[in-house]
């Protein structure tokens, strides 16, 4: 893979974008051109705003990771390992996952107020769901002849599940983690929007109301690059906990080795 290729075609796009935006005489209320985008980031920056509001963001979004991901992987490990549980709880589970979480938000906001606890949880809640699913997934994928292996050899459930089904289910679950990351980033933008004292979607909503595009467009581009960095960061994280599971990166495309 040649990621010069990448940066043309991204240089390529922008340039694309800036010169329809310009030919087209696109007002910039609708569609600013990526200079204009990119003044607005430089302002930004350069006065302090966006980094203040950055880590408002990024703290929500990892303690709602946290909570999210704890609960999804507890809950999923016993809907997994306890059929009783699993027959009791995850209709309800599922129930509450399907109730829409911008409607929730509201909810939320009242419940936890404006602070930092209303979008951890908010973030949390949106987040649980993937990870849970995937641990479920990948608890359940042991292979039972190796259980049975175990068994036989007066391996207690406890072992059996730390030497066999957790190694097994790791690939699952780093999945469902890269997917929960940005759900749980998600999920605070979403909280922002409808109540929040600080944070970039609290930004984005009083840009809205001033008309500045261009800005709402540079906080767009940082929220962007903010998932890219927090995949990113978990990707790392799988490669080096799930070294054995590592496709080359030919294969991942479907290509030949």
């Amino acid at each position: 893979m040649n990621p010069y290729l990448r940066l043309l075609l991204m240089v390529a796009i922008l340039a694309v974008w800036e010169g329809a935006a310009r030919l087209l005489h696109v007002p910039a209320y609708i569609l600013p051109p990526p200079t204009a985008v990119a003044m607005g980031l430089y302002r930004g920056i350069a006065s302090g705003l966006y980094v203040e509001h950055v880590w408002i963001t990024m703290l929500e979004t990892f303690l709602g990771f946290l909570l999210g991901a704890s609960a999804g992987f507890a809950l999923g490990t016993f809907v997994a390992l306890s059929r009783r549980f699993e027959y009791y709880l995850y209709p309800v589970i599922i129930m509450f996952q399907a109730m829409p979480k911008v409607a929730l938000a509201p909810l939320i906001i009242v419940w936890f107020g404006l602070d930092l606890t209303s979008k951890v949880v908010n973030a949390g809640l949106v987040c649980f769901f993937p990870l849970m699913v995937n641990t479920i997934v990948g608890l359940r994928s042991a292979d039972e002849d190796r259980v049975s292996l175990m068994r036989s050899l007066a391996a207690s459930p406890t072992q059996i599940f730390w030497m066999l089904r957790l190694p097994g289910a790791l690939p699952s679950i780093f999945a469902g983690l890269e997917i929960a990351m940005i759900f749980a980033l998600i999920g605070a933008i979403v909280a922002e929007f409808v109540g929040a004292q600080a944070g970039l979607g609290m930004l984005i909503q009083s840009m809205n109301f001033s008309m500045d595009v261009a800005g709402q467009f540079s906080v767009l581009f940082i929220l962007s690059l903010i998932g890219l960095s927090l995949n990113a960061i978990v990707l790392a994280i799988r490669r080096k906990v799930v070294f054995w599971d590592r496709p080359a990166p030919e294969n991942r495309l479907g290509g030949k080795p």
